[in-house]
């Protein structure tokens, strides 16, 4: 890695270690800290998703127009004041709009780092650098909460202040780091012939990027959208799994990413992308099998909880194969100058899955056991056909950029034959 993907690296890991700091504290601080009750702290994880919606399409746009870096500035600062205040806060009105800040902050972010990470490599090393993003974000979410966890006191306001406090200087910090940060410039849509009209009307024309969405919505709803709602819902209430146990879930699937993350890497970069995805959902699918055996299986609660921890660590296996499959398909699909659009568009579609995963699958996993299972069943096998789908609408490089790689090898043996004839 250069010195630029390294501190892009730096980024990535201490803006999700911040969100896994603050974040699962959030409904504590404010229903019950600052006595605020759990309509105000419900309304406040509601900003956080409807300020990354309203947000993101104008991220995009400026992504594509200013650059990746000064929106990522912008973005760390915004969320630097909304975290300050949050921790300040104490009347429903300041907390909501200190969320909303925070919330609009941290979800710019992740397309300004994704862009940054597509100007800063290449098609063969792109799957690379986006499987080590996803283990950082991963490491610092889980060493983040693990150490917020420790910091924070139910009985003190002052310590969740402080949790704050810490959260804005560190991404104060960060604004230093990434100011340091010498990007490749890439085309901006000024400079791109042809590209002058309406770039979301352009992206709605993609075929295989909205069929892309398509997917990825489904991706994310079924499987992020239920990991801390209707999946932890139906373990409680179907499987009489423990909180410890719930929590031991939860590790487990962490720490299936980070031990599977490069172990699949070399194998996924040698299959065609389509049909890695299609077997993440294949694999997904007998994940939510398991699940369903955990809660409906009547099994001893030893075999249901190992079922269930087994359940997390499914889906983590399939998390370790998507990250280096679909945001590198998502930057190759962008035509030149528009990464940020694509990028953030994608963005808004996990963070619209994200919201409505919760609402949908909480209620289902808690009261409807085996219509959830079921449901969710379906839907990871719908991922397997969206997946075949979408393969066809990719180009061959496009779906197995490995290709790319062989044709130019074989065009260099070709050239070095033809001058090795001439010499003779």
């Amino acid at each position: 890695m250069g010195a630029a993907m390294r501190r892009i690296h730096v980024g990535n890991a201490l803006s999700a270690f911040g969100l896994g700091f603050t974040v699962p504290y959030l409904y504590v601080y404010v229903a019950q800290v600052r006595g605020l009750g759990s309509v105000t702290a419900g309304l406040v994880l509601a900003v956080f998703a409807v300020a990354a919606l309203i947000v993101l399409p104008f991220a995009g746009r400026a992504i594509v127009r200013r650059g990746p870096l000064p929106v990522l500035l912008v973005a760390l600062v915004t969320a630097a004041l909304g975290a300050l205040s949050l921790g300040l806060s104490a009347s429903a009105g300041t907390v909501l709009l200190s969320a909303a800040a925070l919330g609009a902050g941290q979800a710019v972010m992740q397309p300004a780092l994704a862009t940054m990470i597509v100007d800063c490599s290449t098609t063969e090393t792109r799957s690379r650098a986006f499987a080590m993003q996803f283990f950082l974000q991963n490491l610092g979410l889980g060493v983040g909460g693990l150490i917020g966890g420790h910091l924070v006191d139910t009985s003190s306001a002052s310590s969740f202040t402080l949790l704050f406090a810490i959260e804005a200087a560190m991404f104060l910090v960060l604004v230093a780091v990434m100011a340091t940060v010498r990007v490749p410039r890439a085309p901006r849509i000024e400079e791109a012939p042809g590209q002058t009209g309406g770039s979301w009307k352009q992206l709605l024309g993609n075929r295989a990027m909205v069929q892309l969405c398509v997917l990825g919505f489904v991706l994310f709803f079924a499987c992020y959208g239920q990991f801390e709602s209707g999946l932890s819902a139906y373990g409680v209430e179907a499987a009489g799994i423990s909180t410890s146990a719930l929590g031991t879930a939860l590790a487990a699937n962490t720490l299936m990413i980070v031990v599977a993350q490069f172990a699949v890497l070399k194998f996924v970069e040698r299959r065609k992308r389509s049909r890695v995805i299609a077997s993440v959902g294949l694999i997904w699918a007998v994940a939510w099998a398991v699940a369903g055996y955990a809660g409906l299986g009547h099994c001893s609660q030893t075999m249901a909880t190992a079922a269930f921890i087994s359940t997390y660590a499914l889906f983590g296996l399939g998390e370790a194969m998507l990250s280096p499959t679909l945001a590198p398909l998502v930057a190759d699909l962008a035509p030149t100058g528009l990464a940020g659009q694509y990028n953030s568009a994608f963005a808004l579609v996990k963070q619209l899955a994200l919201a409505i995963g919760p609402a949908v699958g909480g209620p289902l996993g808690a009261s409807l056991h085996a219509p959830y299972i079921v449901a969710f069943l379906l839907f990871s096998l719908g991922i397997t056909v969206l997946a075949v789908r979408l393969g066809r609408q990719l180009t061959d490089v496009q779906n197995q950029p490995s290709l790319a790689r062989s044709q130019v090898v074989t065009q260099g043996g070709a050239q070095a034959d033809a001058v090795a004839v001439a010499e003779a």
